[in-house]
């Protein structure tokens, strides 16, 4: 600044006065004070660090003296710590505004700190440069060390296995290894792997040389997992296999060792060429199994507590190393287990018998229901074959039902135990779940722990005397088609009793469906053909019926009239009767002859009218003779039949047998004359099988009949 006032007493002109100064300044002085007045102003700019007093501290506010109009103030979080907040102290700070409006300069040492740090980084560290911080906190991909100036360190740099929560490592000192450094933005990233894989490659080697199986080594838990735990002997990691970890039962490789622990292990297996190495923890002591057959021999009552359960059975310890095995099969003499949850559960205190011992293969098979009395052992005696229970249905299945005699006892009745004569096609048709059983005992298997029954057992097997006594071949009966199959029907011919109606018995003609003929429903009359006892099945034949009706049906329509003395009535035999033994005869048969026969006698008087009536078997042949014919009359003899099958209708001779209907006819005798053959014209030609004595006395009548005319 220049005073022109003084200027002008002096009489300087502006000229003389600019050669006066560049006389006394010459280049290098101008040079040196445009420095200083530069330096001045560049000190006072925000962004420019500073030097400063601590003054005090007021609250979280640290007074700091900079040298300016005004005091700075220094948050107290950005010191490491207060035992660093001390009057008097010089600390560098970041000049971050020059008016503030609060009569304070805002100040930050932390802003200060970094960009001495980063400028010592860069003046002093590069790349590969081994650096040694403390880890700060946590953040996304890995963790944040402070070397002198934040730094990142990524999770997969953090060890040489993966570490699992990296979280453990903050507030420790970490040694590492610069990877890359980013001048331009202001980025470091570091790696500890890398230092400790370098580390460990130089004393691997040496490690390798001197290791031995049998040996005891220290080491490092540095990674734990389910299936164990891996340990760093120093320079090279070993392996604790779960199993090696306790002659115990353990869950977890936790539960014996901790992450970072410090442990002595024995060498059990080194494989140099692939550098894996095998450890051992229990192998410090002795194996409980050196003297396990001598401490639990076969038979004996032990104590033990439950310590897994499976599946297939549950574990049983029964000292620390020792366990035992009780299969889901040795829980219970009569229960059928799903699951041995059912019996028993963990941390349960049980006795159990000892079953096998096998000390190769350190196993003990243990049993629970051995310490009960098997019930089975007295099955046979307290049941024993034909004694007759009432169980109860607890479940059904294809081939038979189970059934529970007692607590504990269970028997089967097979499907085909259940009926003679039906064909159930599932055992649900006779029995269900739940219900109750009356039923024989068939059987009794110790050993498999079966008791068979049956329910058909309690009657006697129709098919030896009751069905072949009422079911005849040859007979006709009357029975219900219940099934049609493509070979043929069955038919019920009584309650659980079926026959078999082939389809080519069906009719005369080829059948390819048998609904075409028959249908299901429907009652028909049917011709027994076979009965087979020892496949127990009826053979039956439903044209072989109707042939039958329609012979029949024509020796009612042949068969004439006989007016002659004597007057023969007879049945007419169809062909299933003929092929019937004489013997066997209908049980009112003996009847129809004692009353026939009276009505013979009572035919001898002339002054009355003879009634003769037919049965209603088909294999039954009545005759009925009138006596002499000088001793009868001319009053007419009144013959009658009845509806049944096989009967003999009466015939005039001198209108068509369709013009006749049932009603008596009254014949004299005398007034008309049988021809000759004429009851053979009424005898089927197909009828060989016709008893002889209706045969003779046919002739015989003949004979007289010619004697009388000549």
């Amino acid at each position: 600044m220049v005073d022109r006032n003084i200027v002008n007493k002096l009489g300087l002109s502006q000229e003389k006065l600019d050669k006066q100064v560049g006389e006394l300044f010459t280049n290098k002085e101008s040079e040196f004070l445009e420095e200083v007045l530069k330096a001045k102003v560049d000190s006072h700019l925000p962004g420019t660090i500073l030097k400063g007093t601590i003054v005090s501290q007021i609250g979280n506010d640290v007074i700091v003296e900079i040298g300016l109009k005004s005091e700075g103030v220094v948050d107290a979080s950005e010191f490491d710590s207060s035992d660093e907040i001390e009057p008097g102290r010089e600390i560098e700070v970041l000049l971050e505004d020059i008016d503030s409006g609060g009569g304070l300069i805002p100040l930050s040492k932390r802003k200060a700190d970094r960009i001495r740090g980063w400028e010592m980084i860069i003046n002093t560290k590069k790349e590969n440069d081994v650096v040694t911080g403390r880890v700060i906190r946590r953040i996304k991909g890995g963790l944040l060390v402070d070397i002198g100036v934040p730094v990142f360190l990524p999770a997969s740099q953090v060890d040489i296995r993966k570490p699992g929560d990296i979280s453990r490592f903050i507030g420790k000192e970490v040694e590492c290894k610069i990877l890359k450094i980013d001048v331009d933005g202001r980025n470091i990233v570091i790696s500890r792997r890398k230092l400790i894989e370098e580390e460990r490659r130089s004393s691997k080697e040496k490690i390798l040389n001197e290791i031995e199986m049998g040996q005891r080594r220290k080491g490092i838990v540095k990674n734990i997992a389910d299936f164990g735990v891996f340990v760093d002997l120093g320079g090279l990691d070993g392996l604790l296999h779960i199993s090696d970890l306790s002659w115990g039962r353990i869950s977890h490789p936790s539960e014996v060792v901790k992450l970072d622990e410090e442990i002595e292990c024995v060498v059990i297996g080194v494989d140099k060429e692939h550098e894996k190495i095998s450890l051992g923890l229990k192998q410090k002591t002795s194996s409980p199994w050196e003297n396990v057959e001598e401490c639990y021999p076969i038979g004996a009552r032990v104590k033990g507590k439950v310590v897994n359960v499976m599946n297939y059975g549950v574990f049983i310890r029964l000292e620390d190393g020792i366990e035992g095995l009780v299969h889901i099969s040795e829980m219970s003499w009569t229960r059928r287990l799903s699951h041995p949850s059912e019996i028993l559960s963990l941390g349960d205190e049980i006795e159990v018998i000892v079953l096998s011992v096998n000390k190769e293969k350190q196993e003990i098979s243990l049993g629970l229901k051995q310490t009960e009395t098997n019930p089975w052992t007295i099955a046979s005696q307290k049941y024993p074959v034909g004694t007759i229970v009432t169980a109860t249905v607890r479940s059904v299945t294809n081939f038979g039902v189970f059934v529970e005699i007692e607590e504990g006892i269970d028997g089967m009745i097979h499907i085909s135990d259940l009926s003679w004569t039906r064909k159930y096609s599932h055992p649900s048709e006779a029995l269900q779940r739940g219900g109750q059983a009356k039923c024989i005992v068939l059987e009794v298997d110790e050993k498999k722990q079966r008791v068979s029954l049956g329910i058909k057992q309690m009657t006697e097997d129709p098919w030896v005397r009751a069905i072949p006594e009422r079911y005849i071949p040859g007979h006709i009966i009357k029975g219900k088609v219940t099934k049609l199959t493509n070979f043929g029907a069955f038919v019920e011919l009584e309650r659980d009793l079926e026959g078999l109606l082939h389809i080519s018995e069906l009719a005369d003609h080829k059948i390819n469906k048998p609904q075409d003929v028959v249908k299901e429903g429907e009652e028909i009359e049917v011709k027994i053909l076979k009965v087979d006892t020892e496949s127990r099945k009826i053979g039956l034949s439903l044209r072989r019926a109707r042939w039958a009706a329609e012979e029949q049906e024509k020796k009612q329509a042949a068969e004439p009239i006989q007016q002659q003395k004597p007057v023969a009535v007879q049945t007419v035999l169809s062909g299933a009767d003929v092929e019937q033994p004489a013997k066997k005869q209908e049980p009112g048969a003996a009847k129809e002859t004692e009353s026939e026969s009276k009505a013979a006698e009572v035919a001898e008087k002339t002054d009355e009218t003879v009634e003769v009536k037919t049965g209603e078997t088909e294999d039954t042949q009545e005759m009925v003779e009138s006596g002499e014919s000088d001793k009868q009359d001319d009053k007419p003899v009144e013959v009658e039949t009845n509806d049944t099958e096989d009967f003999a209708e009466t015939v005039e001779p001198d209108k068509p047998a369709d013009e006749q209907g049932d009603k008596p006819v009254d014949i004299k005798a005398g007034d008309i004359e049988l021809p000759k053959g004429s009851i053979e014209a009424g005898q089927p030609e197909e009828s060989p099988s016709m008893p002889n004595q209706v045969s003779n006395e046919i002739k015989a009548e003949e004979k007289a009949e010619t004697g009388t005319d000549n």
